[in-house]
């Protein structure tokens, strides 16, 4: 495993991949798995010399246990009897210049990396938000484009190569957005699957007559966008099937919802709302989250500044949150009112712990580098008995 940061690449200096003129780009779902399954039959007629050729993966760090079972069982194998060279790549922390890290780069990859020294996760958690619905993807661009892009310019340092890309024949808005807005030197994207015509039902048929197995789509445990396109159903099965990873889910959203209560997950709706306590395997996901609240809490201070441009549209909003006591609920609680005692007897508001600026959170931490980081939480005061 190597680390590194990023640093534009000077031609003449990687030797070792003069030869490379091609990237396959692989997400683990059904879509690029089926082309990467189809290709490697026949890699000659697909047009791929596999001695030129490279398979690249981005670990996010919370991808579905089953995803990465299949991958592991079907895929690796598939890849070290083929030779195909596999590079895993992960942040190293929340900049660019952290840098990243090569995970793994082999032609007989062994094992399916599931995160690397920084994760998005671990950056939706210490700031308190989850991801947007509205706008672009900027959390996959954040966790899968940029540490690509950072790999291939110290690769390629402007030679021209391919980069196959896993759209299906769904997605052609994808392809025309890819041309728009690529800016590498040298890159030439390709799009196989739409090119055959092959839909996403295309690619889940072919890859269960392969393998014998129905390939789930590949997306994070709190993808904001599994409720588009009438994914919700399987979406909450797939949060049942895994209570404790439904569990961590409700706490990261509630984390965001202490600090700005319009940062749920689904745009107007919550993860929470979308169990139903009168069912035995909802209740298990939200007896999950009661466990991840049994820890110590934390208090904070929340301030933020609208800011206006010149031509008076609206910019993003700056947020500062500064921890103000660490301790058990019904200690926290009882701070939180005094405070609002003190100030204008402001009312308390029993969901999230609400005093105007002020919140309560549960405090957590992450071990990073041999230090622990305290991160901040989530506000659950149903069981507390405030008055105000």
């Amino acid at each position: 495993m190597s680390r590194t940061t990023y640093a534009p690449a000077l031609p003449g200096l990687s030797a070792a991949d003069d030869d490379l003129d091609t990237i396959i780009n692989w997400g683990l779902g059904a879509d690029s798995t089926a082309y990467l399954a189809k290709m490697l039959t026949a890699p000659d007629a697909h047009g791929i010399d596999l001695d030129r050729t490279a398979v690249l993966y981005m670990a996010t760090g919370s991808e579905w246990p089953e995803t990465r079972l299949l991958a592991d069982e079907f895929m690796l194998p598939l890849l070290r009897e083929n030779g195909m060279r596999f590079v895993q790549l992960a942040r190293n922390g929340h900049l660019q210049s952290d840098g990243f890290t090569i995970l793994d780069d082999s032609h007989r990859p062994e094992k399916l990396f599931a995160r690397g020294p920084w994760t998005l996760w671990d950056d939706q958690e210490s700031v308190g938000t989850v991801p947007q619905v509205a706008g672009t993807r900027k959390c996959s661009l954040w966790a899968k484009g940029d540490v690509g892009d950072w790999w291939l310019k110290q690769v390629f340092g402007g030679r021209p190569f391919r980069q196959i890309m896993g759209f299906n024949a769904d997605e052609e808005g994808r392809r025309l957005g890819d041309q728009v807005t690529s800016k590498m030197p040298g890159r030439t994207g390709q799009f196989p699957l739409i090119d055959w015509g092959w839909h996403r039902q295309q690619c889940e048929a072919y890859l269960l007559e392969r393998f014998g197995v129905h390939w789930p789509k590949s997306y994070c445990t709190f993808c904001c966008f599994s409720a588009s396109m009438g994914a919700l159903p399987a979406h909450m099965e797939r949060m049942r099937s895994h209570p404790d990873i439904a569990g961590e889910v409700l706490r990261l959203e509630y984390t965001a919802m202490s600090l700005n209560p319009n940062a749920k997950l689904y745009g107007r709706k919550t993860l929470l709302e979308l169990f139903d306590p009168t069912q035995p395997r909802d209740r298990a996901c939200l007896k999950a989250f009661e466990r991840e609240l049994d820890m110590p809490w934390a208090l904070y201070h929340v301030r933020r500044l609208f800011l206006l441009a010149e031509d008076g549209r609206r910019r993003p909003v700056k947020r500062s949150t500064e921890r103000v006591d660490i301790g058990r609920p019904h200690q926290l609680a009882r701070r939180l009112i005094s405070i609002s005692h003190k100030q204008i007897r402001a009312r308390v508001e029993h969901v999230f712990a609400r005093m105007k600026t002020w919140k309560i959170l549960r405090d957590c931490r992450l071990k990073g580098d041999g230090v622990h980081h305290a991160m901040l939480g989530i506000a659950r005061m149903h069981n507390l008995a405030l008055v105000g």
